[in-house]
């Protein structure tokens, strides 16, 4: 009888794999993809104008691509930057003529820290200002984070645990911590540490993360969304919340470590519970809260990008008891670092492998 039990077991499982993949293919027929250009390791992207984005190589270069005449120039900088394991020149992001980078700096005696710097968008050369350090600097080259995200006159960022694991408990240490700084890097009145948590250090808005390597700002519900790798397995897409705990590495959030031995539970009480969990794990990566005209039946439903199975997912989580998650795509472009989305026609644009891909619609 339990062999019976277990074959039908195999039967389903087989079931739902090729159902996945299938609808996966199915969908990606659906659109057309373009490679626009090509750039060494690329990481994070934003748009500076309808025609231009603005592109970080991990390596340590700024590039600007224009979309229409796929022309790549290179901006000089003056980051004191290190590249070593994951660590790099990380996130970009634009506003009012004003960029904010993240990256690992380098802070002598091979420690580095997830850095926030601002510069004016010059084309040409860019003067970027440190406006943030993650503390202390750690001798490691996981787990960055890194992810930028503004709302209104805020900044918010993704300061990873650089595998230290049990530090994204201390919140009188930035890593393993989302952080809250005004656009100009002084500190919000109405963070934590001034209302109720007095010990945390004063950019810390949550801790208990990892790896968040996604951060976005909802214009539909005015909230900052994150996901965030596990160990093995455990992944998930969750809410940025005030003076919160995500868990890690009390929870392990459905994943177990990498030699198999278990971390904690999946969630519990007295923790900030996500609101999709992967397990095995997806590496997610870059998300959006899709809002543009190319897909409007879209709007309001969260893009998640993947590193490992290099798929496009989309989130429907309006009604948290009952999420959907759909593959877009799968193995199309390879793994997927950034996503963004074109500020007047609602195309989506990648960042995978080393090329920057254009998604739309089939006529």
């Amino acid at each position: 009888m339990a062999v019976d039990l277990n074959f039908h077991k195999v039967k389903k499982f087989i079931f739902i794999f090729f159902f996945i993949l299938i609808s996966a293919t199915a969908n990606s027929k659906n659109y057309n993809f373009e490679k626009l250009g090509s750039f060494s390791e690329p990481w994070g992207s934003s748009f500076i104008n309808s025609e231009e984005l603005i592109v970080t190589e991990k390596g340590g270069k700024i590039k600007i691509i224009n979309i229409v005449s796929k022309n790549i120039s290179e901006v000089e900088h003056n980051l004191n930057y290190f590249v070593h394991g994951q660590g790099g020149l990380l996130d970009i992001i634009h506003k009012d003529k004003k960029l904010w980078i993240s990256y690992s700096e380098n802070r002598g005696d091979w420690k580095t820290s997830t850095s926030i710097a601002k510069a004016d968008l010059n084309k040409n050369s860019l003067n970027f200002k440190n406006i943030f350090q993650a503390e202390p600097p750690i001798e490691s080259g996981y787990h960055f984070g890194s992810r930028l995200a503004i709302k209104e006159n805020y900044l918010f960022a993704s300061a990873g645990e650089r595998g230290m694991n049990m530090i994204a408990q201390d919140p009188t240490q930035h890593p393993g911590s989302i952080i809250r700084i005004n656009l100009d890097g002084t500190i919000p009145k109405d963070n934590p540490k001034f209302e109720k948590k007095p010990d945390w250090l004063p950019e810390i808005y949550q801790i208990g993360v990892r790896n968040p390597q996604g951060l976005t700002f909802s214009e539909f519900d005015g909230k900052i969304y994150m996901s965030n790798h596990g160990a093995r397995g455990g992944d998930w897409f969750g809410e940025a919340k005030k003076g919160e705990n995500y868990g890690w590495k009390i929870l392990g959030w459905g994943g177990t470590n990498y030699s198999g031995t278990k971390i904690g539970p999946k969630w519990k009480p007295g923790f900030t519970k996500a609101i999709q969990y992967w397990v095995p794990s997806i590496a997610a990566s870059a998300i959006t809260i899709y809002k543009g005209k190319e897909f409007e039946e879209w709007n309001g439903h969260a893009l998640i990008t993947s590193l490992k199975d290099k798929s496009l997912r989309k989130l429907i989580f309006s009604n948290t008891s009952k999420i959907k998650d759909e593959i877009i795509f799968k193995d199309k472009i390879g793994r997927i670092r950034d996503i963004q989305v074109h500020p007047v026609d609602g195309k989506i644009y990648f960042l995978a492998g080393d090329d920057l891909w254009l998604m739309e619609k089939k006529n």
